[in-house]
């Protein structure tokens, strides 16, 4: 059995199945839209969490599925997330996690992005935003709603 750091032990609150709710997105119509979806969270060998995610909805693709697997650098005191969607689409986020805020931060050459959510037992409230301009800005892309089911 692998012994878990204290740091990544403060994960356990977001393992889990997770009735998914995005809203308020800019690129939904009409305005006010919401788009249910469905996660699991669960931990791979006690070494790092996967957290999978899927959002139904009736624009291309019809199914969106996306994957955050977070582990941490022990000697940079740090968490990371590697992200990947159906789109092919992968990147690398800064993740910070103090048990009750969880953010996710990148800040690549194509865009700026950042997830901010606060984290209860059975909740996790959080928004993703967007910055042309390498965080001077920001402009929000949608909120997440995730309620354990």
């Amino acid at each position: 059995m692998t012994m878990r750091s204290e740091a990544m032990q403060r994960l356990d609150v977001l393992t889990g199945s997770w009735r998914v709710t995005m809203s308020n997105a800019w690129f939904l119509e009409p305005a006010g839209r919401e788009v249910p979806g469905t996660a699991t969270a669960e931990w791979l060998d006690d070494a790092v969490v996967v957290f999978r995610w899927t959002m139904d909805g009736d624009v291309a693709p019809a199914t969106s599925t996306m994957m955050l697997v977070l582990g941490r650098n022990d000697p940079q005191d740090a968490y990371t997330a590697l992200y990947h969607d159906e789109r092919g689409v992968c990147r690398v986020y800064a993740m910070t996690f103090d048990g009750s805020r969880w953010t996710l931060v990148r800040d690549d050459p194509d865009r700026s992005q950042r997830f901010v959510a606060d984290v209860g037992p059975d909740r996790i409230t959080g928004a993703w935003e967007a910055s042309e301009d390498h965080g001077v800005t920001w402009s929000k892309d949608f909120d997440l709603v995730f309620e354990r089911t």
